[in-house]
C-alpha cells in the first residue's frame, strides 16, 4: 500500500527566488493519474533519515505532465534538497496521488467557484482552476491570493495569462502584507477583510464550492467569514499546509479517559494479512504498526494529509486531530492513524478499507 514508485525530474523551474516546479515523469503513468487538487507524499533519505513530505500538484488535467511546486522551508530539508540540490535527470520517490481537496468536474454545467491561498497554498488551487476553466467553458472562478509582496507571488505570470485567456470567467486578486497603494488589498486575510471584498469586490450568492489553501488560521477565519455569508460546511474545502504535533498532554488525556488494562490488543489488517499485537493506549496505531516492522503508509503524522487513512472495523478509540477527513468519512468509521488512540481493549483497524 505505501510503495513509493520513482519518478525522473524531467524540468526544474525556479517560479520566484525560493520555489520551484518540479515536472516529474513516470514508468507507469496509470499510477499516476491524478484529480485536480490531490498531492504526491515523497520519501527521500537524509544521512541515513528518511523523510517523508507532501507536495500538490499544480498542473491542470490537460497539459500532459505531472508538477509539483516546492517552497523552500527554513529548515526544511526536503524543500531546500528540491531547491538547491536536485537536478533534472536526478530520481524522487513517491506514492501515487492522493487527497480529497476537489470536487467534480462536469462540462455540461456553468459553476461558480471562489478560491482562497495563501503562499504556496496555490498549488493545488492552481490545478483545480486551470482545469475547471479548460473543462468547464460556462464556469467561473474567483480567486484571493495572499502573499507578503509582490517578489514572493509563486505562479505570478501563469496567472495573469490565465486571466487574460478567460476574460470574464476569471477574476484574480492579489492580498498583499505590503506594496499595495489599496487598503482593500493591503494586509492579511482575515475575517474583516473578507467581508469587506464580499461587500463591495466580490458576489458570494451562488458561489457553488469554495477552496482554502494556507495556513490554519487564515483558512478558519475565511470559513467563517464564508459561512456567516451563507455557504455551508459542505460547500467549503480545505487543504491544510502544516500544523503542529499533539504534544504529551494531550495523548496523556486519551489514556485518562480509557477504561479497562493499560494496553490493547489490536489487529492491523494491510495489503490483505492481518497482524495481531499489543499496544499501549498512549500510543497512535501509526505509531504501533510502524514499531512492529509494518509498512504502514503515512507522510506528515499530524492530521493534515490522509496518507494513513485506515477503518476501524472493531473497538473504540479518539482521533485527536482531523484536518483531512470528510464527516461522513469520520462516521462511517475511518480514521487517520497517525491521530487513532484507543480507549477499548480490542481494536481492529483495516488499512485495505480506503
Amino acid at each position: 500500500m505505501s510503495q513509493f514508485h520513482p519518478l525522473t525530474v524531467t524540468d526544474i523551474h525556479h517560479t520566484i527566488r525560493d520555489a520551484v516546479v518540479l515536472t516529474l515523469e513516470s514508468e507507469d503513468p496509470e499510477a499516476f493519474r491524478f484529480i485536480p487538487g490531490q498531492y504526491l507524499t515523497f520519501n527521500q533519505d537524509f544521512d541515513g533519515t528518511e523523510l517523508r513530505r507532501n507536495y500538490s500538484i499544480c498542473a491542470g488535467l490537460d497539459e500532459g505532465h505531472l508538477q509539483v511546486g516546492v517552497k523552500r522551508v527554513d529548515g526544511g530539508a526536503f524543500s531546500t534538497y528540491a531547491n538547491t540540490e536536485l537536478r533534472v535527470g536526478d530520481t524522487l520517490y513517491a506514492m501515487p496521488p492522493m487527497g480529497n481537496f476537489h470536487t467534480e468536474i462536469e462540462p455540461n454545467k456553468g459553476k461558480s467557484y471562489i478560491g482562497f491561498a495563501g503562499g504556496s497554498g496555490i498549488t493545488p488551487v492552481l490545478s483545480i482552476l486551470k482545469t475547471v476553466l479548460a473543462r468547464e467553458p460556462d464556469s467561473t472562478f474567483t480567486l484571493i491570493y495572499a502573499n507578503r509582496a509582490v517578489h514572493t507571488i509563486m505562479f505570478r505570470e501563469q496567472l495573469e495569462d490565465l486571466k487574460n485567456r478567460y476574460m470574464g470567467r476569471f477574476t484574480l486578486i492579489h492580498v498583499l502584507e505590503t506594496g499595495q497603494d489599496i487598503d482593500l488589498f493591503s494586509g492579511r486575510v482575515d475575517q474583516e477583510k473578507c467581508a469587506a471584498l464580499f461587500k463591495s469586490w466580490i458576489n458570494v450568492d451562488g458561489v457553488d464550492t469554495a477552496f482554502i489553501c494556507g495556513p490554519e488560521p487564515m483558512m478558519l477565519a475565511i470559513s467563517e467569514a464564508l459561512e456567516a455569508h451563507g455557504l455551508s460546511k459542505d460547500q467549503i474545502k480545505f487543504e491544510l499546509f502544516g500544523a503542529g504535533q499533539q504534544g504529551r498532554l494531550a495523548k496523556q488525556a486519551v489514556s485518562a479517559r480509557a477504561e479497562g488494562a493499560a494496553e490493547t490488543s489490536v489487529k492491523i489488517t494491510l495489503e490483505g494479512t492481518t497482524h495481531q499485537m499489543e499496544m499501549t493506549k498512549d500510543s497512535s496505531v501509526l505509531e504501533t504498526a510502524l514499531a512492529n516492522s509494518l509498512d504502514a503508509p503515512f507522510a506528515c503524522k499530524a492530521g493534515v494529509c490522509s496518507t494513513c487513512k485506515a477503518k476501524v472495523t472493531e473497538g473504540e478509540y479518539e482521533m485527536l486531530t482531523n484536518h483531512a477527513l470528510e464527516d461522513y468519512e469520520v462516521e462511517a468509521g475511518f480514521v487517520l492513524t497517525c491521530q487513532c488512540y484507543p480507549i477499548s481493549d480490542t481494536l481492529s483497524i483495516d488499512y485495505d478499507q480506503h
